[in-house]
């Protein structure tokens, strides 16, 4: 297991415990991937879910990111897991959902928000 990786889930076993989740209560983290940034930009990942927000970090395509699976106005990646993918690309295309990330890259991992019109399912 390499380093990061290690690190990621030595975190998320430390947040389960702080929030006294049990492994059946925890929420699952969904990969996806960034994608569709225009060539030469990034996707922007943000304190809170507007696009004036603070920014925390910038990803390229091709980057995966950890969602927890919050998003704005309530919908939840879990409750749209079932459906097909084109009609989960369409339900997200316009939404802010929740990542968790390394913004410095020193195991100091935080949530922030991205723009789902830039992400796919990885």
């Amino acid at each position: 297991m390499n380093r990061s990786l290690a690190s990621l889930a030595a975190t998320l076993v430390a947040a389960a415990a702080l929030f006294g989740a049990s492994p059946s209560t925890a929420s699952v983290f969904h990969a996806f991937e960034v994608s569709n940034v225009p060539w030469g930009d990034v996707l922007n990942v943000r304190k809170w879910p507007a696009s004036y927000s603070q920014k925390q970090a910038a990803y390229p395509n091709g980057t995966v990111l950890s969602l927890t699976g919050r998003c704005k106005g309530g919908m939840n990646l879990d409750d749209i897991a079932h459906l097909p993918q084109w009609k989960q690309r369409q339900m997200l295309r316009y939404a802010w959902c929740e990542v968790y990330h390394d913004p410095r890259n020193d195991g100091g991992y935080t949530t922030g928000w991205v723009y789902m019109k830039y992400m796919t399912r990885y």
